[in-house]
């Protein structure tokens, strides 16, 4: 709505300009009066209008005297003259000042409605070009950090052509000015933690909280302007600026604000984070190096060492300790853990897994870079194992992630001793399922060996049969077939033949050389043998038992 001043001495005319105004049909929400040039503008001093109606011919301050005043002080505001004289004079003051309209007296509602609307045309034309400046400059203004983000990663990775970006080149600094860059890498260590405790799993708001904090104490000489890293989210880089001065002092302004940026962090949100900061360079197309540099330091980091927040710079004391690459790799004991979880004996090898890990604690270091390592090993190989015994968790199965968000386990870490815990949830997610699984399979394979034996009874069965089909050891197969069945392989063998034995002793009409052989015996004198050693008598005396034959 459009707020309008009308100054005129003359009472009459203020009213008639009142009534005759399609004010409504305008939009104008507020119409004023004032009684004289000096009154009026006063107002205006005070309050802002959008159009002023003023009279040429006034007591204390003329209309053409307010004309020059409004020129100087209000250049944006619209007047529409009123006059009732047609003097030269005031045309010329009126055109001087780009009034929107002349009036003669009287004024008749026809003249007075076009002036207005052609003010308000004018007004209208006006706040659509404002609010599209308004809206390009929103616009410019949040794509800008986007460009730099992209600009800047484009360098990181060594695609970015110089050429064909050259016009954006000032945008982040790289404009031909004396100026040192840096990268800084920040990883937070708790980071699924803080998201759902402190900011209600919304992941954006915790990365603008991040960057905010990252991008704090900037000034004209040194800043910081940061974004999350597409490689992985707990990680946020970091592009320092300092224009002029040295290397060493850009190395050093870097180093204590992603200090101040990890102590703020932990402070206001409780993150906990680890960092790295690369070398700086004169030249910010070589700032690829410097992120790699700020990579292998936080890798370096130790964890076993690691308490609070820690920052590493390239090139500082701990880069100097040697990572500890003898550490043993999980892949060499992989077979053994996949043999006692095969067997059903997922305490062994939990003692397994327990005792390797061991290992790696009573070392001298172990870094974040082997512990990312390490995890992404782990899920591997346990991924294999589960895929060839058929026992994949179904998080992983029904989900194209096959990391620790599809098993719904945290990933955080701040110290060895929860990263050990992170390890021992993979492994108890990925056992629980494969002793399931193989518990499910047992019981059909059992079944299956049982049916097996009860219809080739006659067949010369050897165990190794049963383990080469189902890849199970000898031992292994013999105690859960005899948990199940309350008899060994052998033992069910002999049985279900001296079964069979009885049975078909019963027909007179069978010799027991037949039976033998039907039996799978090929000698009598063993059949009959085997026989007494079941029923402590031979299959001729068992015969003369059964009722009905002769004595």
């Amino acid at each position: 709505m459009y707020k309008v001043l009308i100054i005129d001495d003359e009472e009459p005319l203020r009213e008639a300009i009142n009534i005759l105004g399609d004010w409504k049909g305008l939009g104008v929400g507020q119409v004023l009066e004032a009684t004289n040039g000096q009154a009026g503008l006063e107002m205006l001093r005070r309050e802002k209008f959008d159009l002023v109606l003023v009279d040429m011919k006034m007591p204390e301050l003329s209309g053409a005297q307010l004309l020059q005043i409004a020129e100087e002080e209000f250049p944006d505001l619209l007047l529409i003259v009123i006059s009732g004289y047609n003097d030269f004079e005031y045309t010329r003051q009126a055109i001087r000042s780009k009034v929107v309209d002349y009036l003669l007296k009287p004024v008749n509602r026809t003249d007075l409605n076009h002036a207005l609307r052609k003010a308000v045309d004018i007004l209208e034309a006006k706040r659509k070009r404002e609010s599209e400046f308004i809206n390009r400059n929103i616009t410019l203004n949040m794509s800008l950090p986007k460009l730099k983000e992209k600009m800047y990663l484009s360098i990181i990775d060594r695609s970015f052509k110089t050429q064909s970006n050259e016009a954006f080149l000032p945008l982040i600094g790289a404009d031909g000015a004396a100026s040192h860059f840096a990268v800084g890498i920040l990883r937070m260590l708790n980071l699924e933690q803080v998201r759902k405790e402190r900011f209600h799993e919304d992941r954006d708001l915790l990365h603008f909280a991040v960057t905010n904090v990252m991008n704090e104490n900037s000034d004209g000489q040194f800043e910081s302007f940061s974004f999350a890293s597409p490689k992985g989210e707990r990680e946020f880089i970091a592009i320092f600026t300092m224009k002029g001065g040295y290397g060493a002092d850009a190395a050093f302004l870097s180093l204590h604000h992603m200090k101040k940026a990890a102590s703020t962090l932990k402070e206001l949100f409780g993150i906990v984070c680890a960092g790295g900061i690369g070398d700086p360079y004169s030249d910010l197309l070589s700032i690829a190096g410097s992120y790699e540099q700020a990579k292998e330091a936080l890798d370096r980091i130790d964890l076993l060492s690691m308490k609070e927040s820690m920052i590493l710079q390239s090139g500082g004391s701990m880069m100097e300790k040697p990572a500890s690459r003898d550490n043993p790799s999980m892949t060499g004991r992989m077979p053994q853990i996949r043999s006692s979880l095969e067997s059903g004996n997922v305490n062994h090898a939990r003692n397994i897994f327990s005792e390797f890990v061991s290992k790696w604690k009573s070392a001298e270091h172990f870094t974040l870079g082997e512990a990312d390592r390490t995890l992404q090993e782990f899920i591997i190989l346990l991924n294999e194992i589960a895929a060839q015994l058929d026992a994949v968790p179904p998080q992983i199965r029904s989900s194209k992630d096959k990391g620790l968000n599809a098993l719904g386990i945290r990933s955080d870490f701040a110290s060895f001793e929860q990263f050990e815990r992170v390890l021992n949830q993979i492994f108890d997610v990925y056992a629980g399922e494969i002793s399931r699984t193989l518990s499910g399979d047992r019981s059909s394979v059992l079944e299956n060996i049982k049916a097996y034996i009860d219809n080739h009874y006659f067949e010369d069965i050897k165990i190794s049969m049963f383990t080469d089909k189902y890849f199970l050891s000898r031992e292994y197969l013999m105690k859960l077939f005899k948990g199940q069945y309350g008899y060994g392989i052998h033992e069910y063998v002999q049985k279900v033949r001296m079964d069979k034995a009885k049975a078909l002793l019963s027909d007179p009409g069978l010799k027991i050389q037949d039976i033998s052989e039907m039996l799978g015996y090929k000698d009598k004198n063993y059949f009959s043998k085997a026989f007494r050693n079941y029923y402590d008598c031979s299959p001729s005396e068992f015969r003369l038992q059964l009722p009905g034959v002769e004595k």
